[in-house]
């Protein structure tokens, strides 16, 4: 027995000293390893490759303990362009370099970005672009480069748009699990996957328009770029004529077929640096982080806010991935309350999420844009919810390819019944008043219950609709009739009046500005996120949790398709969030 408890006493003993060593290895980094900037040489060429950015902000931290454990770069889409556009007067910047670019940031962002790149071709310096093979995404921000170069052996994606969209409705006849809809919108096409075995003429009607307003963006970009009429571009989607390297180079969608090594001698002719020696690169994510650091601070006093609402709105705190009602609300209270901020942009990319938290969000901006202006820029999407907390806002700004609207809502609720009456399971309810119980899965929907849920959608679509007429000056009839859940490109929204102009974050930031008045003025990111030691653990490896080995075992894509799953079963009460994931390709 004393040898078991000796056994015992080592061992954690030895936990005990694993941990304190990992943590005291953590902590003098913090202390000793904050200057992690990166030196920039004379004659360097920045490569651009976005495989790690994924959100146009990062995320700050109350507390500090969390930067040492977050990413340690902390850079987003934001700091990257504004890197670029400290490269155009940086004389030891000669050029960037596009590099095997692999991203998840969508086409709104792109846009963005492609537009920084086109500011800092315009200083002199060159932009090239390589890259063994080219989705349509990565084409389109590629082929803002002076020159693109593809590999022999690789191949180029430029076929036009496409979006797919599956239905359940057999499966849930076959499986006897059924997901009940409350909704209003004939456009609210998020739960018509459930309702129908094929696409409805509305649907197909607006995802149509949605992809040929988007593509039309998309094209004429490539277009100015690359001096290709949009016909003759049309012509090549169509018949698939840049399949191959060869054929690109034929279509003049590149310029150079060659391999890596040949791009990166080519580079060093143009800087003039001998044949066996390297020329200079700084990744961006390095000159970012520099350019963060070292930038001379700004002197002015005046500031204007940027508040940053990326991903599916929610209840409790949210994070860079999530809008949650309280980083958004603190933040918006903070920006208000601070004399030196005189005016705030809000930059949405969302599809919604909840109705009730959104609304929460546009009462917060509500209050706050009668002590201060409120701008907005819509990112990728700022659609349903998204637009919800938008539409009061003094002047809203969206990219063309932004997809917004989507003015609706709609309830869903699985039920089990026809699938617990095959294996014999049958669930019975006492109550003492007629609608005392609540909604019971194993039990098939009450009428009445149905009614009621359908008021509450009712009701808050209404408040919606109003929302959007009062903030856009338009009549609730006007909003209807474009609302019904329909989703629109920033181009078609602008038309619609749901958008005032088309521009991205530094053009909101230019307007705000102007309505407040300041013509010298320093930024300031929100929200800053409050994180618990514990929340922070939950993500180092030894702490990993069973979705991510989940994802390590069954793969991403089937991972997606169980996170859907779960995300219906998570929405409680009324949404108001975007038809489905559009994933555009």
């Amino acid at each position: 027995m004393k040898f078991l408890g000796n056994v015992l006493a080592t061992v954690i003993g030895i936990f005990v000293f694993m941990m304190l060593f990992f943590f005291g290895v953590i902590f003098i980094g913090a202390l000793f390893g904050s200057d992690n900037t990166v030196s920039v040489k004379s004659d360097s060429v920045i490569e651009l490759n976005l495989k790690e950015i994924k959100n146009d902000y990062a995320g700050k931290y109350k507390d500090p303990w969390v930067s040492v454990f977050s990413d340690k770069k902390g850079i987003g889409l934001t700091d990257v362009i504004n890197a670029i556009d400290a490269a155009k007067t940086d004389d030891n910047i000669k050029g960037i370099s596009i590099l095997n670019d692999e991203s998840s940031l969508g086409l709104a962002q792109y846009k963005d970005l492609r537009n920084a790149l086109e500011r800092f071709k315009k200083s002199g310096k060159f932009v090239w672009a390589y890259a063994n093979t080219y989705s349509q995404k990565e084409y389109y921000l590629n082929s803002v480069a002076n020159t693109v170069y593809i590999n022999p052996a690789g191949d180029l994606d430029f076929k036009g748009l496409s979006s797919e969209v599956m239905f359940f409705k057999d499966f849930q006849d076959k499986s006897g699990i059924h997901m009940e809809v409350i909704r209003h919108g004939k456009y609210k096409s998020a739960v018509e996957p459930f309702l129908e075995n094929k696409m409805s003429d509305a649907n197909r009607e607006q995802m149509t328009a949605l992809l040929n307003s988007i593509w039309t963006t998309v094209s004429t970009d490539i277009s100015k770029s690359r001096n290709i009429p949009l016909p003759k571009l049309n012509e090549i989607a169509n018949g698939l004529l840049a399949r191959t390297p060869e054929m690109a180079k034929q279509q003049h969608l590149v310029d150079v077929v060659a391999y890596e090594d040949v791009y990166h001698n080519a580079i060093k002719k143009a800087l003039k640096v001998k044949g066996d020696e390297d020329y200079n690169k700084i990744s961006i994510s390095d000159y970012t982080q520099n350019n963060v650091t070292t930038a001379l601070a700004n002197t002015a006093t005046d500031e204007i806010a940027i508040i940053y609402a990326q991903g599916e709105i929610g209840s409790g705190e949210g994070d860079v991935n999530t809008i949650g009602e309280g980083s958004m609300r603190r933040s918006l209270q903070e920006a208000r309350k601070n004399d030196d901020v005189k005016a705030i942009v809000l930059r949405i990319d969302s599809p919604g999420g909840s109705a009730l938290t959104s609304d929460l969000i546009w009462r917060e901006i509500e209050i706050t844009k009668k002590v201060k202006p409120v701008v907005v820029s819509m990112g990728n999407y700022a659609a349903s919810g998204g637009y919800y907390i938008a539409c009061n806002a003094n002047t809203i700004f969206a990219e063309n390819n932004t997809i917004t609207g989507s003015i609706g809502v709609f309830g869903m609720l699985p039920n089990f019944s026809p699938l617990a009456n095959r294996l014999g399971i049958n669930s019975e309810q006492v109550k003492t008043h007629e609608n005392s119980s609540n909604y019971s899965p194993f039990v098939p929907v009450d009428e009445k219950f149905k009614a009621f849920t359908l008021e509450g959608v009712e009701k808050i679509y209404n408040t919606f609709v109003t929302h959007v007429a009062e903030g856009r000056k338009m009549t609730f009839e006007q909003v209807d009739a474009i609302a019904q859940g329909r989703v629109w490109s920033g181009t078609e929204a602008k038309k619609l009046g749901l958008v005032d102009k088309i521009g991205g974050l530094n053009d909101a930031i230019a307007e705000a500005a102007r309505i407040a008045k300041i013509k010298t003025y320093s930024t300031q990111n929100y929200p800053e996120y409050e994180k618990t030691f514990n929340d922070l653990i939950s993500g180092l490896p030894f702490a990993k949790s069973k979705e991510a080995f989940l994802k390590e075992e069954i793969g991403e894509e089937n991972y997606l398709l169980i996170e859907q799953v779960k995300k219906f079963q998570k929405q409680k009460g009324v949404q108001a969030i975007m038809p489905y994931g559009i994933n555009i390709y």
